[in-house]
């Protein structure tokens, strides 16, 4: 006996001995115990569209912080009976639940159940990460039993609530149940709750938003529980599977506008700087003009892109002081997140024309001036027509109309290439453009953003535009952390230059390459199609909307003889001839109808002080 005894003590001092060691060295990188409280995420953003309505969410949200005092008893009992149930009897570690979940996952050959309390659960979300070790178990045993000694277990339920992960970016009970159910947490039902504590178990995949059937399913093993421990009788059970059992998930509404939400997400961080709170985006998009030219781009597109050899599309609307309306990258966000409409750099063709048109007008020509369509030769390269044939004398308004190659070529020798180059600067084209005499031709890549704005300058009257999306950027509190003010970048183009163009541009829609583009007479724009048929343009302006459309392949492969007069042309008058409807509804489109009339009024009025001197 004596001999045993020994042994049996010099065994316990050697397991106390390597339980020590092993606690040293596991504790040596242990995180910091007075961050515990401290939240690391990525903010919350949230992108609103012009009318309010929620566009898209990024980042993890954090609710309200809440207290177990503040909670309805039965959103704690339905956590404690699944995760649990020994939590306010046990030191931190819960012996008979390790053991229990030894026993099944023995039984079952496999791990299927695990003996973590909540205790170790909060441990682990606050210091440690999700590594199936032994180190980081050990470590979160070690936090576990120093919880419990710092906070009571009420305190150590709602670090847990605050801090735990219960899917769709929601951290912390109160942000699942506003996403969920849309209040706050302790305004919870039995119902919810159980919803709610089902989640935990795997928040991906059980939470309702993404998996009503599945979070039902698992609500009612949550009920059992609450039931087997005494926080439900079976009547009260029977009476919420039975006849209540209902969860109303919100109507999943397609997404819209994923283009532009990327292309302003990617914007919020220059604008807000290093924030760490919650951030509400109020940007300039508008729902119904978004969601109709996505329909009008797919239309056509899927109605002649196999026929035309077509594959894709893009398509830019906004105003003419460059606040971005509707934007579409491509014709499926799903199946191609590159966004065509800002990254895709693409040879215009002659929608490029009007900017070498103005750099002639500023050189001191005029539309009525006169220029000879012929063959010419300018450092060995040739230009020719769409036609191939020549023309012969014409102005310069009807050599736009008629997109004639050869002209343009000479009105941008004739004002120079840097003048050229100069120009389109102004006008907010910033990639690169080659010096070379096929720069009349729209051989230098650039993207739809770009020329779409550059347009804006002439329907704007001369002012420089910076196309923006976003209008203001607050936290979740509500001060404002950013908001746009100001304009461009001020007159960058003589008014009486701009008139001309305007006039040349509206000869293009009547008489010219972009007939297929008018509906209502007031149209101005300029059709493009690039060498070999691979890109097609239509660019223009109605009244105070400026909208851009491409089409083409991503391969570069050629489109059977589409040109900017074609596709482009019939997508961007579908498109520009709803928004112009539904502009003058709104109180910015009244207003600049109210203007124009009063701009009449004041024509007729000098009209008549003509006619009539003493009036």
């Amino acid at each position: 006996m004596r001999f045993l005894f020994k042994w049996f003590f010099t065994i316990s001092i050697w397991i106390l001995l390597v339980i020590t060691i092993v606690t040293l060295f596991f504790s040596y990188d242990l995180p910091t115990i007075d961050k515990a409280l401290e939240v690391s995420r990525r903010p919350s953003i949230t992108i609103l569209a012009n009318d309010g309505s929620r566009l898209a969410r990024f980042g993890d949200l954090v609710g309200k912080k809440v207290y177990v005092k503040d909670l309805p008893s039965h959103l704690i009992n339905a956590i404690i009976a699944t995760e649990d149930r020994r939590f306010y009897s046990h030191f931190g570690v819960d012996i008979i639940g390790i053991a229990r979940a030894m026993a099944k996952n023995l039984r079952a050959g496999r791990i299927v159940q695990g003996g973590s309390t909540i205790t170790q659960q909060a441990a682990k979300n606050l210091f440690l990460n999700s590594e199936r070790t032994f180190k980081r178990k050990y470590q979160e045993l070690i936090l576990a039993l120093w919880l419990e000694q710092k906070f009571t277990k009420d305190q150590i339920m709602s670090i847990y609530l605050n801090r735990v992960y219960f899917g769709s970016g929601a951290y912390g009970v109160d942000s699942a149940s506003r996403i969920y159910f849309d209040k706050e947490a302790k305004k919870l039902t039995v119902l919810e709750s159980a919803i709610i504590a089902g989640i935990l178990k795997a928040p991906s995949r059980l939470n309702p938003a993404h998996n009503p059937k599945g979070a039902i399913a698992r609500a009612k093993v949550v009920i059992s529980n609450m039931v087997k421990s005494g926080y439900l009788t079976e009547i009260q059970a029977k009476h919420l599977i039975e006849d209540k059992f209902k969860y109303k998930q919100r109507r999943n509404l397609k997404k819209i506008g994923q283009y532009f939400t990327d292309w302003v997400s990617d914007q919020i961080r220059g604008f807000a700087g290093p924030n760490t709170s919650n951030v509400i985006v109020r940007t300039t998009l508008n729902p119904l003009l978004q969601t109709k030219l996505e329909f009008i781009l797919e239309k056509y597109l899927s109605k002649y892109g196999k026929k035309l050899r077509v594959s894709q599309g893009a398509s830019i609307l906004m105003t003419k002081q460059g606040a971005i309306l509707a934007m579409a990258g491509g014709r499926n966000y799903k199946q191609s997140q590159f966004n065509r409409s800002t990254q895709a750099l693409r040879q215009p063709g002659s929608a490029f024309k009007p900017i070498i048109y103005l750099a002639g007008l500023e050189a001191g020509l005029k539309p009525d001036t006169k220029f000879i369509d012929s063959r010419v030769s300018i450092e060995g390269w040739s230009p020719k027509n769409y036609n191939n044939k020549f023309i012969g004398e014409m102005s310069l308004k009807s050599a736009l109309a008629k997109s004639v190659n050869t002209i343009a070529v000479k009105v941008s020798e004739y004002a120079g290439r840097d003048a050229v180059i100069k120009i389109a600067r102004k006008l907010g084209i910033i990639s690169p453009l080659t010096r070379s005499p096929s720069l009349a031709l729209g051989t230098s890549e650039l993207s739809l953003f770009e020329l779409t704005g550059a347009y804006a300058v002439f329907a704007n009257g001369g002012q420089g535009v910076l196309p923006f999306g976003i209008l203001q950027i607050e936290d979740d509190l509500g001060n404002v952390i950013y908001r746009r003010t100001g304009g461009g970048t001020g007159q960058v183009v003589a008014q009486e230059n701009v008139l001309l163009m305007d006039e040349m541009l509206e000869e293009v829609v009547i008489f010219g390459t972009g007939r297929n583009a008018r509906f209502s007479g007031q149209e101005k724009g300029k059709t493009g199609t690039s060498q070999r048929f691979r890109d097609a343009w239509f660019v223009g302006y109605v009244n105070n909307l400026v909208g851009g459309v491409w089409v083409g392949n991503d391969n570069d492969r050629s489109m059977k003889k589409v040109s900017g007069g074609g596709l482009p042309a019939f997508i961007w008058r579908d498109l520009m001839r709803y928004a112009q409807s539904q502009f003058n509804k709104t109180e910015l489109g009244k207003e600049t109808k109210q203007i124009r009339r009063q701009k009449e009024k004041s024509f007729w009025d000098r009209f008549i002080d003509i006619i009539i001197p003493n009036k």
